[in-house]
């Protein structure tokens, strides 16, 4: 039996609530002072009353993890502190997407409060591909004394044997290692095969990151400057969101310190991209992911590939200004193009039998559309979710994304190894592939074989867990700022959301691009105004509109809706159901 009854509501979902464990979980925190929807969250978090107040108020200095703990952290930061000291030539090699850019920009930023400057190459999303290859490194090495790869290189065998006698290269990274490292002065990497996996979840941001803590510790033992490390946490942060990093643990102190960081609007780069994306109120992990993050990936995806990496690294208003701008454009033009092929990909998808794996390929796909595509996919059909490019030289360029409890990341290299693939990498939830067009059925198939060894697909549609129950007068400023206090919210740390019982549509009108405004009342003289976005899509539209006002429960998350300057609560509108009767 689902949650108030729900089994099957307007999205196909049963609605899971929170289990007598939880109640009494919920219970006692509340007895702290705290309100009962705030206690119910934490409950469902894990959290009691010994941990609360330290879930809500997370320190660095308590959950940084010592950088140490990883393999050859140690070399690679005397190696880049020793080389900033001695004023040598550095060159930093990094991926196209928003965590190499603000990996990048982490060490632009630290070697010129030590006075130096760096060479930046990103590598082009088409023309080279994923990762360094030997041509550009080779021309690196021939004008630098220290390459640091970033967001890249764990698996860069080939490319990293031409800089050899030439430049030393240290790798800075986060996806799956293989079982041999390349040639490389160090390699730093929680997802090496000879790591813990205590620190897997991390991004290369992070990575970086501690680099430089480690850096910094071994310039102030020897008496040298160490930079502010603090004030570069908003590039932390927003490349652990963006990377779908989940938002446990060190992630999530990173984040919410980052996001203080970021509201200061001190780094030109990403303050003129907020104000180009129109960003209003303080920032939050849904500004980082879905405003920002995007835009930055615009470059990569469909214009320069180095033009994130540029925004967050500059330090002139309007050079910051003038690639905000483009960045928007480029983004809304990456939209146009993801439509047109999520129609097509989500097409092919449903017409597959249920199974472990869903995939689409297309002629001509945009390379730098099909990640976003398959997260699309993923999160439609609960399962994971291939989509390709073919491409006129017979081959398919393609990108992968998984659920929950699903490594997609080793099956997909495992998937390499037996030849099924020209190329193949990534970590848990993400990954790429490069493929032989006459090669692609037998490949996903083998890839579905691996997934299902792992449980992919068995799950059926996903459940709709909800914290609890709320009446609309609930519904208050105060009650969402006091959630929010529990957040951020993000990949493994979803946002609080509540049913409101027996509410009745009293309103309701489309608003943008299929989304729908509607106003529930219980009865009362009390309204609760949601959003349902993509509502037409989901079938919430279709659903309220049958019901013509007859009562329904309603499901979602509670926000700040801003709008010229004035601040009022909104349901965001997940899902709906009708009562048993």
């Amino acid at each position: 039996m689902g949650w108030l009854g729900v089994t099957a509501s307007a999205t196909g979902r049963r609605w899971v609530g929170p289990d007598a464990a939880e109640d009494r979980a919920a219970e006692a925190i509340a007895q702290s002072g705290l309100p009962l929807a705030v206690a119910r969250h934490l409950a469902r978090r894990g959290v009691d009353t010994g941990t609360a107040a330290a879930f809500l108020d997370p320190k660095l200095r308590d959950l940084l993890p010592d950088p140490l703990s990883l393999r050859d952290m140690g070399p690679a930061a005397a190696r880049l502190s020793g080389a900033a000291d001695r004023g040598e030539r550095i060159a930093i090699f990094a991926d196209y997407d928003v965590d190499g850019a603000a990996s990048a920009a982490l060490l632009v930023w630290w070697l010129r409060a030590l006075g130096r400057e760096a060479t930046l190459y990103v590598p082009d999303r088409i023309e080279e591909g994923y990762g360094p290859n030997a041509p550009a490194i080779a021309r690196l090495a021939q004008a630098h004394d220290l390459i640091v790869c970033v967001d890249c290189g764990t698996m860069s065998h080939d490319a990293f044997a031409v800089a050899e006698g030439q430049a030393d290269v240290i790798v800075l990274d986060h996806h799956l290692g293989g079982e041999t490292l390349p040639p490389a002065l160090a390699v730093v990497n929680p997802n090496r095969m000879d790591e813990t996996g205590e620190l897997a979840h991390l991004c290369a941001a992070t990575v970086v990151f501690l680099c430089l803590v480690e850096a910094n510790r071994q310039r102030r033992a020897a008496g040298h400057a160490a930079p502010d490390l603090m004030a570069m946490l908003d590039l932390v942060a927003l490349a652990t969101v963006a990377d779908v990093a989940p938002l446990l643990g060190i992630n999530r102190a990173l984040v919410r310190q980052g996001l203080l960081v970021l509201r200061g609007r001190a780094r030109p780069g990403l303050r003129a991209l907020a104000d180009a994306a129109r960003m209003d109120g303080p920032p939050t992990a849904y500004h980082l992911g879905y405003l920002l993050g995007p835009r930055i990936n615009a470059g990569g995806r469909i214009g320069a590939a180095d033009l994130g990496a540029r925004l967050l690294s500059t330090t002139s208003d309007a050079e910051a200004g003038a690639l905000a701008e483009r960045l928007d454009t480029l983004n809304s033009e990456r939209r146009a193009i993801e439509a047109q092929v999520t129609q097509a990909a989500m097409a092919q998808a449903e017409a597959q039998a249920d199974g472990p794996l869903v995939w689409a390929a297309g002629e001509g796909w945009h390379p730098g559309v099909v990640g976003i595509v398959a997260s699309r996919l993923k999160e439609a059909l609960n399962r994971p979710a291939v989509v390709i490019g073919l491409r006129a030289d017979g081959t398919g360029q393609g990108s992968a994304r998984s659920v929950a409890g699903v490594d997609l990341g080793a099956s997909i290299q495992r998937l390499a190894a037996e030849g099924w693939l020209l190329k193949g990498g990534g970590h848990r939830m993400a990954a790429g592939l490069t493929v032989e067009a006459g090669r692609l059925e037998g490949a996903m198939g083998r890839l579905g074989e691996l997934l299902a060894q792992q449980g992919a697909g068995a799950a059926g549609p996903r459940d709709l867990r909800v914290d609890g129950t709320l009446m609309p007068g609930a519904a208050t400023r105060e009650l969402v700022g006091q959630l929010e206090a529990a957040g951020p919210f993000g990949q493994g740390a979803p946002a609080p959301r509540f049913a409101f019982p027996a509410l009745r549509a009293a309103q309701s009108r489309a608003v943008g691009d299929g989304h729908l405004k509607v106003t529930f009342t219980d009865g009362g003289p009390l309204r609760l105004d949601a959003i349902a976005f993509r509502a037409g899509a989901s079938g919430l539209t279709e659903a309220i509109e049958r019901a013509a006002g007859a009562p329904l429960h309603v499901a979602g998350r509670l926000e700040l809706n801003r709008w010229k300057g004035r601040e009022s609560v909104q349901l965001n509108l997940e899902d709906v159901a009708r009562p048993e009767t």
